[in-house]
Order: structure tokens, then sequence, then C-alpha cells
């Protein structure tokens, strides 16, 4: 039984036709791998270095030298939260206490009790004209706070969280080429008729 189900390792084996060498294909596979069983296991990698045709050592030195690859279970869900100078200087260390606390963890990698969540620090991430920011679920996340902290964690738990005061008047205010919204009007009134003017004795 292989670590890498049929899928995948047939998807790996196809990357290098997408690459000038094949040695290139090997992050995308590795993440592939990672994707599918969360972390990196020593069978995984020997066998994306047979789907890929590449010396196993040399694929365990890609995942062991890139910290986006992980060799220990994570959570379902993992923070990868920049700490870099431009980030620290707008609030990171802020950002990063605030996650810790709000899924329940100390340590960089420690896993949730549910499994769901975990973080780490990592270098710049290429956007400090949003700092604080963060790369989440594939996607980057900027100027932070722990409200869009506790929004995301709420959504990565199928929860919903009220609106706060700020939304809701962004909802009400016009952007640039629309009209505001109304509020919700009351009961239509009636309107008044006109009264008659008593005639002159």
């Amino acid at each position: 039984m292989t670590a890498l189900s049929v899928h995948i390792l047939d998807e790996i084996r196809e990357l290098p036709g997408k690459y000038p060498q094949p040695r290139s294909a090997v992050m995308p596979a590795l993440d592939l791998a990672q994707e599918e069983l969360g972390h990196l296991t020593p069978e995984a990698m020997t066998e994306v270095a047979a789907a890929l045709e590449l010396d196993p050592g040399y694929v365990e030195g890609v995942a062991t030298f890139y910290s986006l690859f992980h060799l220990e279970p994570i959570g379902k869900h993992h923070f990868y939260v920049c700490t870099n100078l431009s980030c620290a200087l707008r609030g990171a260390n802020e950002i990063v206490d605030h996650v810790k606390q709000a899924i329940g963890v100390k340590e960089p990698d420690e896993v949730s009790i549910d499994g769901m969540f975990s973080y780490e620090e990592v270098e710049c991430l290429g956007a400090c004209e949003f700092a604080p920011m963060m790369r989440f679920e594939h996607r980057y996340h900027y100027d932070l706070t722990p409200a869009k902290i506790d929004q995301l964690i709420a959504a990565s738990k199928g929860e919903k969280l009220l609106p706060t005061r700020g939304e809701v008047a962004r909802k009400l205010l016009p952007t640039r080429g629309e009209v505001a919204a109304k509020p919700p009007e009351g009961p239509a009134k009636k309107p008044r008729t006109a009264r008659k003017k008593k005639a002159d004795a």
C-alpha cells in the first residue's frame, strides 16, 4: 500500500513535462503530497522521488530546506505569520499572540486540541506594504487585526460571526459610482389630504 493515492502519483508523474528540468518539478510534487497527507512522511518523499525518477536524497533535501514543507503533523488549517521587520513594526507579534490564544496553543507547529489549527512565524513573504500579513489557506491576508483572525478561524470552523458596527456602516456608505444603501423603512404612511378652508361668513 502506498502512502500517496494513485491519483496524486499520476499528477506527480505528469509534472516534469511542464518544466525544462525534471528537478524543477520537485517542489510542486512535494506540495501535492503534503496537501494530501497534511505533512511529508519518509514514505511519501520516497514515492515522490520514484515518480519523478530522482534520487530520494535530493527530494528529502528540498523538503528539509524550505520551511513551507512540514515533516511532522500540523493542523488542518495552518497560519504562516510573517514576523520580519516591516510586519514586526506594525504589530505582527501581537497578531501571533492573538493567534496562539485563539487556537489554544503555546508553541509554533503545536496542533490545537481539535486538530484543526497550528501556526508558525516565517520570514518576509514579499508584501511589506500590507503589513502585518500572513499566508493562510494558500492565500495572502493583509492588514491583519485580531478581528480578522477571528473571522478566519470562524470561517474555517464553518461558523458565522455577527457583523461589526464598522462592517454594517460600510454597507450603508456609498462607494465610488454607487448610491448609499437605504436603511429598511417602516410601514408606509398614508398621504395627508389637504384641509378645506372654511368659507368666510
